[in-house]
C-alpha cells in the first residue's frame, strides 16, 4: 500500500465524512483504480460505480463529490474543477472509442451514438462533420444497439464493448486517431472533476495514488487479462494518462468546438 502518512479525515458528530467518488469500471480506468485502491486515500473515499455519462449526471446533481467524468460535462458545471494531473486521454489511436460499420464511412447514412459517454458523442459529431465531411444523421442509441450496425447504419461504440465490436465490424474508424490527424493535438476523454473544494493534502495523495497505479501496469494486466485486446499495448500505446500541457491545449480546442456542435440538424 502506498502512502504512509495518514490523511486528515473530515468528521461530523464524530462520524467520518467520506468523499463520494464516482468511478468507471472500464478497462481503461483500471490502472488509476489500482493505485487508488492500494493507497491511503481509500480511508477518505467511498467508491461509487457507473458508466461515464451516469457519473457526470450524479456529479451535476450533487450525489457524488468527485468523479471520473466525460470532459464535455465540465462546461455545464459552474462549480466543477479538474483536481488531478491524471486523466483518460490519447495521443493517437485509442482503440476503444470507434465508429463501426459494414460500409466505408462515406456511405454511412445513420450513426447510432453510444449513450454511455457525452464526450465521445461530441467528438464523433465534430469529426463526422469536419474530418469525414459526412452528412449522416445522428441517432441517440438505446441499450443493445450494436445489433443495429448493418447496411448503411454505423455506430459509435466505446469502452470494453468496442473491443468486442472490433472482432465483428469490417470497417473501424478510431476517433483518437482521427482527432490527432485532424487537429495535431492529443485528446482527453475523461478527467477527475470535483464539484466542491477538496483538501490540498487529499488532492496530493490522490495524485500520488493515480501515479502509482500507472507505474504498476504489469500488475494491472495480470489482474484483468482478456482475449479481446492486448492490454499491455492498450495501457502503454493507446491510453495516455498524464494530463500535460499539450492535452490541456487539446481539451481547450475541444471545448471551443463543442459550443458549435452541441446540437446539429442531423440529430434525432
Amino acid at each position: 500500500m502506498i502512502g504512509t502518512r495518514p490523511l486528515p479525515l473530515r468528521r461530523k458528530n464524530n462520524q467520518l465524512i467520506k468523499i463520494r467518488t464516482g468511478i468507471v469500471n472500464y478497462l481503461n480506468t483500471k490502472p488509476l483504480l489500482y493505485g487508488i485502491e492500494h493507497s491511503q486515500v481509500m480511508q477518505e473515499i467511498e467508491l461509487i460505480p457507473g458508466y461515464p455519462a451516469e457519473i457526470a449526471s450524479m456529479l451535476e446533481r450533487g450525489e457524488i463529490d468527485l468523479g471520473l467524468v466525460p470532459v464535455s460535462a465540465i462546461p455545464g458545471m459552474p462549480d466543477g474543477a479538474i483536481i488531478s494531473d491524471y486523466c483518460i486521454g490519447c495521443d493517437g489511436p485509442v482503440a476503444s472509442v470507434c465508429l463501426f460499420s459494414e460500409v466505408p464511412i462515406e456511405k454511412v447514412e445513420k450513426v447510432l451514438m453510444d449513450y454511455q459517454s457525452r464526450t465521445s458523442v461530441q467528438l464523433a459529431k465534430i469529426l463526422l462533420k469536419e474530418y469525414w465531411k459526412s452528412s449522416a444523421v445522428f441517432i441517440a442509441a438505446q441499450p443493445d444497439f450494436r445489433s443495429e450496425i448493418r447496411g448503411t447504419t454505423a455506430a459509435l461504440v466505446i469502452g470494453d464493448r468496442a473491443f468486442e465490436q472490433r472482432n465483428v465490424s469490417p470497417f473501424i474508424y478510431d476517433l483518437g486517431e482521427a482527432w490527432k490527424i485532424h487537429t495535431g493535438l492529443p485528446f482527453v476523454f475523461a478527467a477527475w472533476v470535483s464539484n466542491k473544494k477538496l483538501n490540498t493534502d487529499f488532492i496530493k495523495s490522490f495524485n500520488e495514488a493515480n501515479k502509482w497505479g500507472i507505474e504498476h501496469i504489469p500488475d494491472v494486466v495480470k489482474q484483468h487479462s482478456t482475449n479481446l485486446y492486448d492490454l499491455k499495448k492498450y495501457y502503454t500505446n493507446c491510453i495516455s494518462y498524464l494530463l500535460d500541457e499539450n492535452k490541456k491545449k487539446g481539451l481547450k480546442y475541444f471545448f471551443e468546438k463543442g459550443t458549435i456542435y452541441t446540437k446539429l440538424p442531423g440529430d434525432s
